[in-house]
């Protein structure tokens, strides 16, 4: 039990040791510096021979732990946190001799050095709050020294210079206390009387002047783009209005062309039959001639062939029956002619058989040539009766077509007519315009200019379309100011044609 409570007594004591260890370790915060004193400074002697101890047994801690020894050593804390102290001064005279009133502001801290904390340390441990007292006195000091040098413009138009002039000022006093000025800042200053108020009003009355002179510019700047702007909507519902008419106008003309398109499409189908119904009749005329060249004119020249090889062949038979005859003759000629020769009658007998010889062969010679002759013939008649029937069934031909053509302008009228006329026109007009073309260098002499040319085409343009008028019976003008979509009565006037074609029939008036 004895040796229990002697170890309870060992633990408690170790426990109450570490405490106290613990208890004495101090730990200084980012904002403080901790003296611990208690020993002695190092002996010092000066040039008097005065013997004294420096301040090295001050130990100055800072940011860091210290274990400060019961009894023997103190522990002080200097607060090295930055101070905002107002500085004020009333009636500093200017450079000119003029009363004012300065307020500022500094930013007061103790120094981060040993030397400074040291220093401070001396003046302000046992009363920090004095800092604020004797930092204000120094700078109210230095402030209304460096007031003495300056003028009132000078302060005001320079302030960070006043404001610098100070801190150098006051630095050496502040320095001696250990003390860091950061920074004076002037706030506010105010002369006696209305001199500041006389000092801006030079530079307010050339202020206001400009004032009113950049309003009036912004005012004109402003009525300005107001105009422009008015002038660009103006433009803009101008364009507006030219678009909408330029759409009214398509939306007609597509719906012209719309109305127009199925006659038109129907004439072009027309067409197209017509055409292929043309091409069929030309196929079917040239299927014919083939046909008749194929049964009638090459059997008739196959005939007339064969009758004349027949005729030749007959010819030459003849020519050789009648050589062998003759020469049949001949020999019984010469034969006689030897016997006559022999019994005295031979040249008379041999003359009788070469006249009878020569009457036998030109009869021959007649008869071939007759035959030959006669084929020829019979061929040249089928040949024309073989060209005569091609050219009345191509005739025929061209009449159905040319009916089929007829019934078409008939049934679909002015369209049939616009496409003709669509498709003359161009002709008309290159025909109007050839004769100006053959022309190298041509002078105008005319109250109109050369503008003249174009009237003089126009004009014979125009006269063509009066000549076809005239001589188809159909008012060409009226046709085309209708299809172009021109008012009006809007009616073809279809002018009736004399007999004779020279113009209008009866009293010219259309029908």
């Amino acid at each position: 039990m004895t040796l229990l409570y002697a170890i309870g007594g060992i633990a408690a004591l170790m426990i109450l040791l570490v405490l106290l260890i613990l208890s004495r370790i101090k730990v200084a915060g980012p904002n403080q510096a901790f003296l611990v004193t208690g020993r002695q400074g190092r002996q010092v002697t000066d040039s008097s021979g005065v013997v004294s101890r420096d301040s090295s047994g001050q130990k100055v801690v800072m940011g860091a732990s210290v274990f400060v020894l019961p009894v023997v050593q103190k522990l002080h804390t200097m607060d090295l946190s930055s101070r905002r102290i107002p500085v004020g001064i009333r009636g500093a005279v200017s450079k000119q001799g003029v009363k004012c009133d300065l307020e500022g502001v500094a930013i007061v801290k103790v120094g981060g050095t040993e030397s400074s904390i040291r220093a401070a340390a001396q003046r302000f441990l046992n009363q920090q709050q004095g800092i604020d007292t004797f930092t204000s006195e120094v700078l109210a000091g230095a402030l209304r020294s460096i007031v003495g040098r300056l003028t009132i413009e000078e302060i005001i138009r320079d302030r960070a210079a006043f404001a610098s002039a100070v801190a150098e000022e006051a630095e050496s006093s502040l320095t001696g206390q250990g003390l860091v000025l950061d920074t004076f800042q002037l706030q506010d200053i105010q002369a006696e009387g209305s001199y500041l108020a006389d000092l801006g009003r030079p530079e307010a009355a050339r202020v206001l002047k400009e004032a009113s002179i950049a309003e009036a510019r912004a005012r004109q700047a402003a009525q300005q783009e107001q105009l422009l702007a008015d002038e660009a909507i103006a433009v803009a519902q101008r364009q507006l209005a030219l678009r909408q008419a330029e759409i009214t106008a398509e939306t007609d003309a597509a719906k012209a062309r719309a109305a127009a398109s199925g006659p038109l499409a129907q004439a072009a189908q027309d067409q197209a039959i017509l055409a292929e119904q043309e091409k069929v009749a030309v196929r079917t005329a040239a299927l014919t001639e083939r046909q008749l060249d194929t049964k009638v004119r090459r059997p008739a020249d196959a005939e007339r062939y064969r009758v004349e090889q027949e005729a030749e062949g007959r010819k030459n038979s003849a020519i050789l029956t009648a050589e062998a005859q003759r020469q049949a003759t001949i020999a019984a000629a010469q034969a006689a002619a030897e016997q006559a020769k022999l019994s005295g009658e031979g040249e008379r007998a041999r003359r009788s058989a070469l006249a009878e010889a020569e009457a036998i062969e030109g009869a021959k010679r007649g008869e071939a040539e007759r035959l030959r002759r006669q084929a020829i013939a019979d061929a040249v008649e089928r040949e024309g009766a073989a060209e005569a029937a091609a050219i009345l069934a191509r005739g025929q031909a061209e009449a159905e077509a040319l009916d089929a053509r007829s019934d078409a302008f008939a049934k679909y009228g002015e369209a049939a007519i616009l496409e003709m006329l669509v498709k003359v026109l161009p002709d008309v007009v290159g025909a109007a315009a050839a004769p100006l073309s053959s022309v190298d260098k041509m002078t105008v002499i005319s109250s109109d200019g050369a503008g003249s040319l174009g009237k003089s085409v126009a004009a014979n343009v125009a006269q063509g379309l009066q000549l076809s008028g005239d001589l188809t019976g159909i008012d060409v003008h009226a046709l085309l100011r209708r299809l172009s979509g021109s008012t009006g009565d809007g009616a073809v006037t279809r002018v009736p044609v004399s007999a004779d074609g020279d113009g209008p029939a009866g009293d010219g008036k259309p029908a």
